[in-house]
Formats: C-alpha cells, structure tokens, sequence
C-alpha cells in the first residue's frame, strides 16, 4: 500500500482498474472452466450411462454380467463394470480378483444413483485397485445398481481440460480491456491532476486564467465551469480592489488638490489685500493729501477688489465642479447659440486690442450640458487668447459633428506657449509669465476651469503651439453626457 501511495492519481487509478478487470476476468474464466468441465463431465456420464443401461438390459433378458460383451463401447479405452447391492456392497467387478468387503454406500456416485437413479463421480482414488476413475452409476428396476467407471489417465484428464483458445480469447479480452482502461483513467487522472493544480493556485493566491481548457466531456464541462466562475470571481474581486484604490486615489488627489488650492488662494490673497490695506492706510495717515493722489489709491483698491471678486468666483465655480457632477444641471442647449453669444459678447474687448475673433461654428450642435459651464469655457479661451497671446486674430472651427461627439478647435495667430510648458498648462494657478499674468489682472484658474468643465461634458481638450505659430485648442464634449 506504501508503494501505491508513492504513484500519481492517475496511475493509481489505473493499477485499482486493472485490479478490478483482471478480479472480473479471473472469476468469470475460474467459472467457466468449471462449466466447461462440468459440461464434459456430463457428456462422458451420459457415454458411460449408455453402458450402463446396456448391462442392466442384458442383465434384464437373463445374461450374466462376465458373458456380457462391451467391445463395442470402447471409446475410453478398459472399462470397469461393478454391480452393487442395494445394501452397497460389490457382488460383481471385473477387474478384481477378489470382492471387497467395504461398504460403498458413502459413494458419491452410488449415493445419487439410489436418490436419483443415476449419479457420477470425477476423479476419486479406488482403494481396491490403487487407481482413480471417473465412476457412472445407474439404479436398475430390481434395486442393485450397475457401475462403470473409466481410468483417469492422461488422455481421459485432456477430456475434461478447459479449452485454451477460450482462455486466449480471454486475454486478449483483458489486455484490450487493460489498454482501455488505461487511456480511460489517464484522461480522468488528468482532470484530477488539473483540478488539483487549480486548487493549489487558488490557495497560494495565484492569478487564475480559463485559458487552458480541460477535455470535452461531461467531468471536464465541470472543471471548465469552476475555474471559469473562480476566474470571473477573482477578477471581479481585482476589478473591486482596482476600483477601490482608484477611489481611495481620487480622494485622496481632492485632498491634495483642496490643499494645494487653499495655499495657492491664501498666496494669490496677499497681494491684493495687501495692496488695499497700504492704500487706506496710507490715506487714512494723510488726511490731507491732493484730490489726485487720493483717485489714485482708491482705483488702486478698487482694482484689487475686482481682482479678488473675481478670483473667488472662480474658486467657487472650481469647488462646486469639484464636488461632483450631480448638482450640476443638465439640459439640452444650442452650443451654437452659447459660442456666439461669448463671440459677440467679446468682439468690443478684443477689437481695442486690435484682435479679431472669427466665428466658424454655423452649424447647429444640440447636447446635454450646462450652459453657464460652456460660456465660462468659451470665455476663458477667448480672454486668455486676448491678454496673452499677443496675435490679431481668434478662430473657432467645428471639426466635426456626430451622433455622441462634437469637436471644436480655438486657435489664435500669437506668439504660442513653448513646448516646455504646454503638459502643465492647465494646472490650477500655473502661469507661464507669473509677473505679467498678475498685471493682466489674471486669476491663474481660468484653464483649469476649461478643462474640469470639458470633463463634466464627458469630453476632453488638448492644447499644442501650431507650426504657423500661436496656440491651438481643440475640444471634444460629449453629446450625451450624464
């Protein structure tokens, strides 16, 4: 049993089948060996018999047994011819010279032939001659019963032998049946090994793939089942893991980003409280100072008041995008209509800078958004384009129109933005020229406005320096967004 337990399962398998087919075979072969001599057994009792009736009607029509000719019955060669008492003595036997006191009622043969009439024995030593026989006894109508009995000699013993081609038959019956039996279990072994590796990899934790599939019957549809469900099941476990961490990620960029806006805004703060508090400082410490200078300082706060007006509305508008999408109101707008009520709206400002916006968007593009967020996107770009691009022309294009997206394209003929700085052009309070930017009066949150309110829109933008020169933007919005 310890040399078996050092096999694999499918070898062990195997060895247990081959067990059982040659325990099947072995038994079936025993038993039908038996039959078979059983069945030549009978047929030689049934020879045997024939003589006996013969004695026993030579016997009837007043013969005595010695006169009595058997030539003609000699297919096993000497026959022995015994009469017998109904009480089981021997009162006649031809191949003894005296007659043996011993009672043969304990005969197996003579026992049936009294109870049935006829009876046989195979192979039982003779104590009065030394010899074994095949014995045929028969019960005649007077009650002493005729026995013959012939030598069981080789010749006789290859009679009653099995047939060896049966046994041939059987085998090659068992080898194929090996053979079979082999290939049977080694498929089983096979999708016990795999079930088994399958099961080591889920305990140590090892990444499950489907992708080597078991063979095509009903036991390897089960496995394909298990490793597919666990491998969905791991999977969807990564994906949670995955989402999880991406959730953890995002939150914790918020925190980071709110962070970094609170020390940005405490920052971007200073300059203009601190200017508005020199101002009233200055003029509250000289009362009587000329009606100029005291103009000049209250424009000066005034300027700085705006400054930080505006810079708090966009804070605002920054934080609610950042809150989430969900308390922004959707609905369907004419984004054709938004960009040219901002066009015109920014013609006056632009033509003092002596800049022209050119308006190519003709077609009308209706989709789910928010107006008030579209505006603030088409309004930055064309101011950012105003103050600092330096060019004289703005232009807007549709590039292209389909049942999910559109595409517009802003570009400007200015001096464009080096390749350096474009990955960060649209971090919050990121300024290419922080020096002139403030003196524009700029916020430094107006790209980064764009762009969160793009991605509400389930859209995009990008920003690159056009060959020609000046600055392209291209944005993608979502038709359908949610």
């Amino acid at each position: 049993m310890g040399l078996l337990n050092k096999l694999s399962y499918p070898q062990r398998l195997f060895v247990w089948l081959l067990g059982y087919s040659l325990l099947m075979v072995g038994c079936f072969v025993v038993f039908q060996y038996h039959r078979e001599k059983e069945f030549k057994a009978e047929e030689i009792d049934k020879q045997l018999q024939l003589i006996n009736t013969y004695i026993l009607t030579e016997l009837g029509e007043g013969h005595d047994v010695p006169d009595i000719k058997l030539d003609e019955f000699k297919p096993f060669g000497e026959i022995r011819v015994s009469v017998i008492s109904e009480d089981g003595h021997i009162i006649y036997d031809n191949t003894l010279d005296s007659l043996p006191k011993t009672n043969h009622l304990d005969r197996q043969e003579i026992r049936d032939a009294l109870r049935l009439g006829s009876g046989y024995a195979v192979r039982r030593h003779s104590e009065s001659t030394g010899n074994n026989y095949f014995y045929s006894a028969q019960k005649s109508d007077d009650g002493y019963i005729v026995r013959t009995a012939v030598p069981y000699s080789v010749s006789f013993s290859g009679l009653l032998q099995a047939d060896y081609g049966f046994l041939w038959i059987m085998g090659i019956i068992t080898m194929v049946m090996c053979v079979l039996g082999y290939f049977a279990t080694r498929r089983v072994g096979l999708h016990i090994i795999r079930l088994n590796r399958f099961a080591e990899n889920v305990e140590n934790g090892a990444q499950i793939s489907d992708t080597e599939p078991f063979p095509h019957d009903e036991l390897g549809e089960i496995s394909n089942h298990i490793v597919r469900l666990y491998a969905r099941l791991q999977q969807a476990v990564a994906d949670r893991d995955s989402e999880h961490r991406a959730a953890l990620h995002e939150q914790l960029e918020k925190e980071r980003i709110k962070k970094q806006l609170t020390n940005n805004i405490n920052h971007e703060l200073k300059t203009p409280v601190a200017s508005i508090r020199v101002s009233v400082e200055t003029m509250l410490a000289h009362r009587n100072m000329s009606d100029e200078k005291q103009i000049l300082f209250l424009q000066r706060c005034l300027t700085n008041t705006e400054r930080l007006q505006r810079l708090l509305t966009d804070v605002s508008l920054l934080t609610r995008m950042d809150d989430g999408s969900a308390s922004i109101l959707r609905e369907q707008v004419n984004l054709t209509d938004i960009i040219n009520d901002v066009v015109e709206d920014r013609q006056i400002i632009a033509a003092t800078k002596g800049i022209r916006i050119e308006n190519f968007v003709s077609h009308n593009v209706i989709m789910a958004g928010n107006a008030s967020l579209l505006e603030a996107v088409f309004n930055n770009l064309i101011d950012n384009a105003i103050v600092y691009s330096g060019g004289t022309r703005i232009k807007i294009e549709l590039i292209s129109i389909d049942n999910d997206k559109v595409v517009i394209a802003l570009s400007d003929n200015g001096c464009g933005v080096p390749p350096e700085h474009l990955p960060r052009l649209f971090e919050r309070f990121y300024r290419i020229d922080k020096g002139r930017s403030r003196a524009a009066g700029g916020t430094g949150l107006g790209l980064s406005i764009v762009k969160n309110a793009v991605i509400l829109h389930g859209g995009e933008i990008s920003a690159e320096t056009q060959c020609s020169g000046g600055l392209l933007f291209k944005i993608t919005f979502s038709r359908n967004s949610k």
